[in-house]
């Protein structure tokens, strides 16, 4: 694996956000979302503790609305504009572009993040809290966007029409989240064997990053993502193999 390459592919594609107003929106509609839902939603200032638990709460549902917006584009707009036939003449493997596109998607989220750095500030100046902890949340949420980011990308490269690539990938991410939603578990609890129900639960979003949100890290939870992000972008690459004559 070339990592020139790959930063080549990173690059072209981070600037290609910042072409269009498209990125910008995103940004300021990721940031008016995070700020309402902290304050109006998990009642930051009523619950008189000095943390960003109720930020970083609500980062998997955000995450299900505006990440499939980011990786709708990801393959379906190559292939709809027949740039993918370019893309596969360069010097580039398969893998090393489907990892560069990835990691711009996934950086382009970052920076949406970082960001919210103003809502860190602020419970700073309102009490005494755990840095480790917020700072724990933080790598945890970015974790969780590069899950939500691996599984659009991959179902981004099955179609040319990025509005399909978007509602396929928001049914799939709403499905990895409730996974793990107490109502969902409570339903198979009442008839599945208990073995059954950790099985389900141990496949969300929820279970894996509610314990980083708090700044507890456990290994498992880390390599969860990390599997998880490997296992969509390896199947990303195979699509693209399969169908590049299309």
């Amino acid at each position: 694996m070339n990592i020139r390459n790959i930063w080549f592919i990173m690059k072209r594609e981070f600037n290609g956000y910042f072409a269009t107003p498209v990125a910008y929106v995103f940004i300021i509609i990721f940031l008016l979302l995070a700020g309402f839902s902290t304050f109006y939603v998990g009642n930051l200032f009523e619950r008189g503790e000095a943390d960003l638990y109720p930020f970083f709460s609500m980062h998997p549902w955000l995450y299900i609305l505006l990440i499939p917006a980011i990786s709708m584009r990801l393959w379906a707009e190559e292939r709809k504009s027949g740039s993918i036939e370019l893309l596969m003449t360069l010097p580039v493997s398969v893998f090393e572009a489907v990892i560069g596109k990835f990691l711009a998607a996934w950086a382009f989220t970052g920076l949406a993040l970082l960001l919210n750095f103003p809502l860190w500030v602020t419970v700073n100046v309102l009490g005494n809290p755990d840095n480790g902890v917020i700072f724990t949340g933080f790598i945890g949420s970015l974790l969780m966007a590069g899950g939500f980011l691996a599984i659009g990308a991959s179902i981004s490269s099955i179609t040319k029409n990025q509005v399909i690539a978007f509602v396929i990938s928001l049914i799939v991410s709403l499905i990895f989240v409730l996974a793990g939603f107490g109502i969902v578990l409570d339903f198979f609890s009442s008839w599945a064997p208990q073995t059954l129900v950790n099985v389900i639960s141990s496949f969300s979003f929820l279970t894996h990053f509610d314990a980083i949100s708090k700044g507890v890290i456990d290994l498992r939870d880390i390599l969860y993502f990390v599997a998880l992000i490997a296992i969509w972008l390896f199947a990303n690459a195979l699509i693209i193999n399969v169908r590049k004559a299309d």
